[in-house]
């Protein structure tokens, strides 16, 4: 518990991969926490996860976590506040403007309520997912209304530092229109190409790489999940979709012109730039400006332990690795493993790392 904090008890509504990913993390942190959920079977799975106990109404806490699907929100949120649940109120889900506006025409109490959303997340989902540090260093939006009191703005603050998060204050539409290009937008994006692989030939799928797998991971997230997200920021996400879709149809009649040889290649040219200094504007480590890294690739045996030794080594030559990626090659029991370091540190690990018997590459 924070020092000095007022939070000691907490329901966690919604036992999914958010809810319970929340219990954890207070769970470690000494609070109690009572979980529920319409299906039993995930709250007795997350309470085997030590993510708490089971809540029955007439239990008052200091804070409910609503964690459920934008539509659903406001109703759940009036149904916690008619059984006196908690003191103060916050939900978890990715859309604000929506929850917050159909809380105030439900006569919701929203002195007491103050929306927010955790920037964190996996592909995979449910309470079996959850991680007690989802959210450490992660950004942690809240959006209070204008009724919202100080109190209850302070009290879901201090939820967010217990949960590691760091927390960002914005308008709830203001919200919507950012997760809309950072995140919602771009699950459609990158389901959009992912869906060119449902029928592509064997051969083809046979030669995918690491870009293919980079670009189409968001989109093995839940169908029925995202639905209910982009339902909720219909219109942000449609305007940004728009966009790209201008961006798409200009470089694909660019491509189809110059492959008939009758004008240049330029706009696609200007588009990949325009999309390397979207890139580079992307926050790095802690937040600050993105840091350009080199990359140590190192080739290892398919074996138990390898990974961690490999991180061991560099421990002990005291270089900090930033990322990691892992690619397995195909038929063979080996995987190509991209380190990425500081610059300066690029000869002190490939030396180490040679030194325990790795295959370590020349850099290009």
């Amino acid at each position: 518990m924070i020092e000095g904090g007022t939070i000691r008890s907490v329901v966690v509504v919604g036992a999914g991969l958010i809810g319970t990913s929340i219990a954890l993390a207070l769970r470690q942190r000494g609070l109690d926490v009572y979980l529920a959920d319409r299906d039993p079977s995930v709250v007795r799975l997350a309470r085997e996860l030590g993510a708490g106990a089971a809540w029955t109404p007439g239990v008052k806490t200091d804070v409910a976590v609503v964690a459920v699907p934008p539509h659903a929100v406001a109703q759940q949120l009036l149904e916690l506040q008619k059984h006196d649940a908690a003191a103060f109120y916050t939900d978890v889900a990715s859309v604000k403007a929506l929850p917050l506006e159909q809380a105030g025409r439900l006569g919701c109490d929203l002195t007491t309520y103050v929306p927010s959303h955790p920037l964190a997340g996996r592909e995979r989902s449910g309470p079996a997912a959850a991680r007690a540090d989802l959210f450490l260093g992660r950004p942690w939006a809240l959006c209070p209304g204008p009724d919202a009191s100080p109190a209850a703005v302070q009290t879901i603050l201090e939820l967010v530092a217990l949960c590691g998060g760091n927390a960002v204050t914005l308008d709830a539409v203001e919200h919507d229109r950012a997760v809309a290009v950072i995140s919602h937008a771009p699950h459609v994006a990158a389901a959009a190409v992912a869906a060119r692989l449902a029928d592509a030939s064997a051969t083809t799928l046979g030669l995918s790489g690491q870009g293919v797998r980079d670009v189409t991971r968001i989109a093995a997230g839940d169908p029925s999940l995202w639905t209910g997200i982009l339902s909720g920021n219909a219109g942000a996400v449609a305007e940004v979709l728009e966009e790209v879709a201008v961006d798409l149809a200009l470089a694909a009649r660019s491509l189809r012109e110059f492959s008939a040889g009758a004008s240049p290649i330029d706009p696609v040219t200007d588009l990949l730039r325009r999309g390397n200094a979207g890139r580079g504007r992307i926050p790095g480590k802690h937040g600050g400006p993105a840091r350009t890294y080199e990359v140590v690739q190192v080739v290892i045996g398919d074996r138990p332990g390898e990974l961690a030794r490999l991180f061991q080594v560099a421990e002990q030559v005291g270089v900090s690795i930033e990322d990691v990626q892992l690619e397995h090659v195909p038929g063979l029991p080996l995987g190509a493993v991209e380190l990425s370091v500081q610059p300066e540190a690029v000869a002190v690990l490939s030396e180490a790392l040679r030194g325990h018997g790795w295959d370590v590459p020349d850099p290009a």
